[in-house]
């Protein structure tokens, strides 16, 4: 069954638009809308499924692959979140692999919030039991956690910078956490 043609003129309703958060030492902003698919594949077919993505399945836990806009986070031995944030569908481009795999478009679920500066590990670790420091979580490093009461991916896109999945209904939740928490970070 074929996709319905989607207007080029219908804009993504984004749950934190306008917003923004932080400190002088940490910044919190929405990110930009990207396209999201959950990817749930078998080892055997992680060659072919890379090859239609344009980027290699990272395969070792808690790491991430970019190439381009696109980035292919592992959060399983056979789970990826797969984002794209320079307009083209993943899923898309895993439709016609004959591959076995499950791809679902997450995009309308999932919303991110970009959390930089010299306080970021601080202002997440309020809410988050994890250590985020760059020799436990290094750059590229990815894992699925909690902040607060909600699951997230949490993504070390920069030695001072973090992005935050979540699903969009507990985003104002998420933001607002991150924005108190950065009241009180420290370095």
């Amino acid at each position: 069954m074929a996709k319905p043609a989607i207007s080029p003129s219908i804009a993504r309703n984004l749950p934190l638009t306008g917003r923004h958060g932080g400190t002088g030492l940490v910044s919190i902003l929405p990110a930009e809308p990207a396209f999201r698919t959950s990817l749930r594949a078998r080892p055997d077919a992680l060659g072919t499924l890379s090859k239609a993505l344009g980027v290699a399945l990272p395969e070792k836990p808690k790491s991430s692959v970019t190439a381009g806009t696109r980035t292919a986070l592992w959060l399983g031995p056979d789970e990826w979140l797969v984002i794209d944030t320079g307009g083209k569908d993943p899923a898309a481009d895993l439709a016609k692999v004959k591959v076995l795999h499950s791809a679902v478009d997450v995009s309308q679920r999932n919303t991110a919030i970009l959390v930089s500066g010299p306080a970021a590990e601080a202002t997440i670790n309020a809410g988050c039991p994890q250590d985020l420091s760059l020799a436990v979580f290094p750059v590229g490093a990815v894992s699925r956690t909690v902040l607060g009461k909600i699951e997230i991916v949490l993504w070390r896109t920069g030695e001072y910078t973090f992005r935050v999945e979540c699903w969009r209904s507990f985003s104002v939740y998420a933001f607002t956490f991150l924005s108190e928490a950065a009241r009180n970070a420290m370095i």
